[in-house]
């Protein structure tokens, strides 16, 4: 398998859960302004939507969009625990954080990484709907869990934990909420994470 990637954007969740599952895969980093990846193909002949993450599979098939990818790599890989049973009242709520993730979360912080990105009470505004919408999540941990569907960790923590991390970048103080704050240093923990977001060059290697 090979991933497309963008380093820090969405599909490092795509990249931690191929790492979770203990996949054999490559990454080749894509320039989403120039549609263009390093090895120099055109990446809108790999997802004509031009937007990271898209998984190449053995077989020549593309999937794309986080939610659907991220439950391919757990129910491809059941033995590493990154889903709830098909089925389930935990699956629906798996499902459930996905989406909101995908719908609200990401969406939410969308306008501040646009070319021209809004200013004065425009991006008031921006601000306004992630702080609803990440005050959601931190409600939810709000009764002491570990990860969102309480003590069992699951492919929807990968997803929430990348875009909860966008704080930093768009100057956003994630201290505002103190446990969505403990939930990210949880996750950075994580062997999985920690090897994804060094081979993406988002931290450095302590070794």
């Amino acid at each position: 398998m090979k991933l497309y990637y963008k380093p820090g954007s969405c599909s490092l969740a795509v990249h931690i859960a191929l790492t979770e599952a203990g996949e054999d895969f490559s990454i080749e980093l894509v320039d989403v302004q120039t549609q263009t990846t390093r090895s120099g193909q055109d990446y809108s002949t790999i997802n004509p939507n031009g937007y990271v993450p898209a998984l190449a599979l053995s077989d020549d098939e593309i999937l794309t969009e986080v939610p659907a990818i991220l439950q391919y790599i757990a129910d491809q890989n059941p033995n590493a625990g990154l889903a709830p049973a098909q089925a389930t009242l935990e699956r629906t709520r798996m499902l459930q954080y996905l989406s909101f993730t995908a719908s609200e979360l990401h969406k939410s912080f969308s306008p501040l990484f646009s070319n021209t990105p809004p200013e004065g009470a425009a991006r008031d505004a921006v601000l306004a709907k992630i702080d609803r919408r990440m005050g959601y999540i931190e409600d939810l941990l709000s009764d002491g869990r570990e990860y969102l569907l309480g003590r069992n960790f699951s492919v929807a923590d990968l997803y929430t934990f990348v875009v909860a991390t966008w704080t930093a970048p768009t100057n956003i103080d994630l201290g505002r909420w103190p446990n969505v704050k403990a939930f990210v240093a949880r996750m950075k923990a994580r062997p999985a994470v920690r090897k994804a977001m060094i081979a993406e060059g988002l931290i450095k290697d302590a070794a």
